[in-house]
């Protein structure tokens, strides 16, 4: 299954079955304090694989504006875009992680991930894929911007892809405990009682 989390056919499928939202990991009232410490609520920014999450509802409910949120999901598009139609600064669009390169550079001041770097390593030609994401965040970054990322995978793991001196980031760590079941989606393998929050400054 995991290997299927890179490919939209799956996530299409997935989003039409179950159109309820759904929450990878934290929901935005536990990453408040994380997020406020790092991101202006006047900055640019772009949320990758968006799903069916509400952070970027409950975000804007706190006063951040501008957000785009991306997908490769039409079918989570279309059931995000609908159901914040009256917070009408909020944009989505249907975009790959892997194609953010094409955007242009410094973009953006902020960008933020709730398990899309994780999908990704899950699937085929992970460690490519993964270069080719940090590598395009990073391009679409303004200097002083941050990539915020949350994640189930321990600093042993994931430093090694964040602190690659190609990005130029400085990296900080912090842990949140895991929220109860049933509540936000539990990694299930990793036996972990804690999410990690991956804040990557781009100098």
């Amino acid at each position: 299954m995991c290997a299927q989390y890179g490919k939209a056919d799956y996530w299409n499928e997935r989003y039409t079955r179950d159109q309820q939202p759904f929450e990878w990991f934290q929901r935005y009232s536990a990453l408040k304090p994380f997020i406020d410490a790092v991101i202006n609520k006047n900055g640019n920014i772009l949320q990758v694989g968006v799903g069916t999450s509400r952070l970027q509802e409950d975000m804007y409910d706190d006063g951040y504006r501008n957000i785009t949120s991306i997908d490769i999901s039409p079918v989570a598009i279309d059931l995000v875009k609908k159901r914040a139609e009256d917070r009408r600064e909020l944009r989505f669009e249907v975009g790959d992680v892997l194609e953010l390169g094409r955007q242009g550079e410094g973009i953006y001041d902020a960008v933020i991930d709730k398990g899309t770097m994780d999908s990704i390593l899950c699937g085929d030609g992970s460690y490519a894929n993964v270069q080719k994401m940090l590598s395009g965040i990073s391009k679409v970054l303004r200097p002083g911007g941050v990539f915020f990322a949350v994640s189930y995978g321990t600093s042993q793991n994931r430093l090694a892809y964040l602190q690659a001196s190609e990005y130029n980031w400085s990296v900080s760590v912090n842990t949140l405990p895991k929220p109860q079941v049933g509540v936000v989606l539990q990694s299930a393998s990793d036996g972990q009682e804690v999410h990690y929050i991956y804040t990557c400054t781009k100098n």
